[in-house]
């Protein structure tokens, strides 16, 4: 008898459920914005003026659960200046293939250049394409930046960096920019 009734309260969930709306998503012709905390592809940060936030400290790589990252900083120089600080992070990778989008080496980053964007589509058709240069994670360039290596705003430490105080390329940096270019020094983003 209890056999008869728990078959019968079996085939009343499979029954009243036959009569619920279907929720099926027609992606990828109808995307659903993602939650506001989603965890998505990774962004290394710009500073206002087109400086990189990220400073080659590898706490990112160190912090990461799956191996994922790896970083290589270096020193800037007079002539070349790519961060704020006195070192920047020359090679920057993140293996997607080994990414678990956790989220710690967002936690780790002192400077937060590293922060995770509402992107979700990475799917590719080889693995190679799958580990992210640092050319691929950058923020793009806004109005008001000068592309790196440039000089820091003049009069300004790399505390006024963090804390706000630089909002745009000031006229001297976008000529330091300018005359690199012209004397045919590479200017790389």
């Amino acid at each position: 008898m209890t056999d008869l009734l728990s078959q019968v309260k079996g085939f009343g969930v499979t029954f009243a459920t036959m009569f619920k709306k279907v929720v099926t998503e027609q992606y990828p012709e109808e995307k659903k914005p993602t939650e506001p905390r989603f965890h998505g592809r990774h962004v290394l940060n710009r500073h206002p003026d087109g400086l990189e936030k990220c400073i080659g400290c590898e706490l990112c790589a160190w912090a990461c659960p799956a191996d994922a990252i790896y970083v290589e900083g270096a020193d800037n120089t007079v002539d070349e200046r790519y961060s704020p600080g006195e070192r920047y992070g020359r090679v920057y990778q993140i293996n997607y293939l080994r990414c678990i989008f956790c989220g710690l080496c967002i936690e780790a980053c002192p400077t937060r250049a590293l922060t995770m964007s509402n992107e979700y589509e990475l799917a590719d058709v080889s693995r190679e394409s799958l580990i992210f240069e640092k050319h691929d994670l950058l923020a793009p360039m806004l109005a008001g930046m000068a592309p790196a290596p440039h000089p820091m705003v003049e009069g300004t430490d790399e505390q006024d960096y963090y804390r706000g105080k630089v909002t745009r390329a000031t006229p001297e940096q976008e000529q330091y920019v300018a005359d690199r270019a012209r004397s045919g020094q590479d200017v790389p983003r």
